[in-house]
């Protein structure tokens, strides 16, 4: 057995053909039959089911798929250990964050570390929180930026600051100028461009007006920051959204809402158990002292 037969059996499980397999794999699709042929021939056991329309594990395929995932990635993790260069002068960092936080936070952060290590290349990614989560525990990431918990099992989180979130008009809204909070029950009817469904800030925001039985109108939803304030700026319509966002907007205006939005704590995310290279200490050490000296916007 070989690295390559469960790479190619992992392709297989995944794709559940033999032939779309082996396109990903840049092979010929004999010559992946054949050596899932010689696994199954080293380990004494069937581990595809090639009858079906599709090509299926077994049980003992589900099994050893298993172990094989974790191998493979215990595997990339050594790698990039022996790689690590610890005096920081190269190295690769992956880092993904929801949303909200590429509007107002990425810049300034990326740009800190980005001075102190020039060498380090960053991959930095947007994605919603569980799917951070879960590649988090794939290892298919160094580091995430979300909210503090309930985490999946094996994820830390280390809180980072208090983010908190208010009512976000355009500077001709009839609320633009408004001293006074916004009692809560006035949203109800109201129309309002909000993040999609499925994204931790708009559950949080749902929750909230499900508490004072607020049911808004729902005019828009859209899957970026950007666009909500894009939307916000050229239509009567309010959204909800950190209050950071809008500091960095002048055409946009908070109003802050009575009783308030709860604040959320921001928390840099990490598998328990992954290998911490150079670059993510120093990443962290970085958002930490950034965070403590107060230079996330408020």
């Amino acid at each position: 057995m070989e690295l390559r037969h469960l790479r190619y059996l992992l392709a297989v499980a995944e794709h559940a053909n033999f032939t779309r397999a082996a396109e990903a794999l840049h092979i010929s699709q004999p010559t992946l039959s054949q050596q899932i042929k010689q696994l199954e021939r080293s380990l004494k056991a069937q581990l595809l089911d090639r009858t079906g329309r599709t090509v299926r594990l077994t049980d003992a395929g589900r099994t050893y798929v298993h172990y094989a995932r974790r191998a493979l990635r215990d595997l990339a993790a050594a790698e990039r250990a022996v790689l690590d260069v610890q005096d920081l002068s190269s190295g690769t960092l992956r880092l993904a964050m929801t949303p909200t936080f590429t509007a107002y936070l990425v810049g300034p952060l990326t740009g800190d570390f980005h001075a102190r290590h020039p060498g380090i290349t960053l991959d930095v990614q947007e994605d919603a929180q569980d799917r951070i989560e879960a590649r988090l525990l794939a290892d298919e990431l160094d580091l995430g930026i979300g909210f503090s918990g309930p985490h999946l099992p094996g994820i830390a989180g280390t809180a980072l600051f208090t983010e908190t979130l208010s009512l976000v008009v355009g500077t001709g809204h009839p609320h633009a100028g408004r001293k006074r909070p916004l009692p809560v029950r006035a949203l109800d009817g109201h129309p309002l461009a909000l993040l999609s469904g499925g994204f931790v800030t708009r559950g949080h925001i749902d929750a909230y007006l499900a508490a004072h039985q607020v049911q808004p109108h729902i005019a828009m939803e859209a899957d970026s920051v950007n666009a909500l304030t894009e939307i916000v700026r050229h239509t009567p319509l309010a959204t909800v959204l950190p209050d950071a966002v809008t500091r960095n907007h002048p055409q946009l205006r908070p109003v802050a809402l009575a009783p308030p939005l709860p604040a959320r704590t921001v928390s840099l995310l990490r598998r328990e158990t992954a290998y911490e290279s150079a670059a993510a200490r120093a990443f962290a050490d970085v958002t930490h002292r950034w965070a403590a000296a107060g230079h996330v916007p408020a």
